[in-house]
């Protein structure tokens, strides 16, 4: 009974853990980004992810971390102040900033053994999962602070953190950020997940079973429990509900969190990956779908008119988690012959998923489903290795920067704050030397990131 009481009542300490303990951290790094009330940007292309337009050269006029006006430098320059700053970068390509649509900051997790995955159901992703809920929150909102800083870095300035972070762990770093005591992406922050028994942690000890899922999860168990369950994560102020669906969970128990979260002005985004699910989240009405890899062509087309989100997830594909992998654990030569088998098909699947969600009309976004730790890169750069491989997949570049900008926004329902470079909007902007939509892999090299006037990253100021 002290263990569980422990599990319980440890979460109640994550608010003093961002005020205190990363506060003085915060205070040297938010004074160096600190910018003048107004700003000026000039460079030498800046693209609008909607139209595909190119506007060269640009100028971007901020004031008070909002854009202010957006044109060719000698117009802008007329409306700027005298005592403006101004910030050259050259020929560089401006973008807004980028938007994780799913992300899981809270995780880290480093793949099992082969043998010791094989002893356990969902093997590769459950032991990692059950040892971030078991530990001190403490541990977990350090690391938690720590990620989303290295996301930022990446030019990723808003993220959509879709559960594992504990029972208020992704709140209480929102606010933290929005704070200003710390620094990092603007995030909408979701809580637990609601799941039926099961899903994600099996065969725990029976007694503190209840216990460590409380930390994690919320259950669902009919109609009236889902709707507690978003009451429960409504209490802690939470952005968006997240739900796992699986074969266990039911329309009516769906439509009840989606009737309630809507009650209650919250969006609802469903991990649906096989075709039941992916059905019921369609007839329960979820505004976005997660993953989806198995959708159909007539799933495709009822998403589309009914106005809902696809929220595509590449984090696999062509092997990109494996590839993690064989710099952490040995892979067995049975293994590696079975994924080498597998391994055409399954990109030639994830292929044919991109073309016909592309061909269908419907919405999509992209996340980097990114929890995983990577040997020798940020989670950031972790995140933005995600995002292109959407291009090996064959989105045409142009579409993956707008899955990750002005459609990622939408599907936030953030749009009128962020997803372009348009006067009114959060100055969240990024710059590439390069030119994205031809060599989609210059989103792996931000090289200036600005969140809401404030300059994060110039790396150009040193060439």
């Amino acid at each position: 009974m002290i263990l569980v009481h422990l599990i319980r009542n440890e979460h109640m300490n994550v608010s003093r853990i961002f005020s205190c303990a990363v506060g003085m951290f915060a205070v040297t790094q938010l004074a160096a980004q600190s910018s003048s009330p107004t700003t000026l940007i000039k460079a030498g292309r800046l693209l609008d992810p909607r139209s595909g337009n190119v506007l060269s050269p640009a100028a971007v006029l901020i004031e008070n971390g909002k854009i202010k006006e957006v044109g060719p430098p000698p117009k802008v320059l007329t409306h700027a102040p005298g005592d403006v700053k101004t910030i050259d970068l050259g020929s560089a390509t401006l973008l807004p900033g980028l938007i994780d649509g799913h992300t899981h900051l809270f995780l880290d997790i480093v793949r099992p053994p082969e043998a010791e995955a094989q002893r356990h159901e969902n093997g590769i992703f459950a032991p990692g999962n059950l040892l971030a809920i078991v530990e001190s929150p403490t541990k977990r909102a350090l690391m938690g602070a720590h990620l989303a800083r290295q996301d930022l870095e990446s030019g990723i300035t808003t993220v959509r953190n879709l559960g594992h972070s504990g029972i208020d762990g992704d709140t209480e770093l929102r606010d933290a950020i929005k704070a200003g005591r710390i620094s990092g992406p603007r995030i909408l922050a979701s809580g637990r997940k609601l799941i039926t028994r099961g899903s994600y942690l099996q065969n725990l000890n029976p007694a503190i079973a209840d216990a460590i899922l409380e930390q994690e999860f919320l259950l669902i168990d009919g109609p009236d429990r889902a709707r507690q369950a978003v009451r429960q994560n409504a209490f802690h102020n939470v952005d968006v509900i997240k739900v796992t669906a699986d074969e266990n969970l039911t329309v009516p128990e769906l439509a009840s969190v989606v009737e309630e979260a809507h009650r209650e002005r919250l969006k609802v985004a469903v991990h649906a990956v096989d075709k039941i699910s992916i059905q019921t989240a369609i007839d329960a009405g979820a505004d976005s779908i997660e993953h989806g890899n198995e959708v159909t062509d007539e799933q495709l087309k009822q998403m589309r008119d009914k106005g809902m989100f696809l929220d595509l997830t590449p984090t696999s594909y062509d092997g990109f988690l494996r590839k993690i992998a064989e710099q952490m654990v040995v892979i067995s030569a049975a293994s590696r012959a079975a994924y080498a088998s597998s391994a055409p098909s399954l990109k030639q699947q994830y292929d044919q998923l991109v073309e016909r969600v592309l061909k269908s009309g419907v919405k999509f976004a992209a996340g980097s489903d990114m929890c995983w730790f990577y040997p020798g890169k940020t989670r950031g750069e972790a995140s933005t290795a995600a995002f292109v491989n959407l291009r090996a997949a064959g989105m045409p570049a142009l579409d993956v920067i707008r899955a990750i900008t002005s459609n990622a926004a939408e599907m936030l329902g953030w749009q009128d704050r962020i997803g372009s470079i348009e006067p009114g909007k959060f100055a969240d902007l990024i710059a590439v030397a390069g030119d994205p939509v031809i060599d989609i892999t210059e989103l792996q090299r931000v090289e200036f990131v600005m969140k809401n006037g404030d300059v994060i990253k110039n790396d150009f100021a040193s060439k």
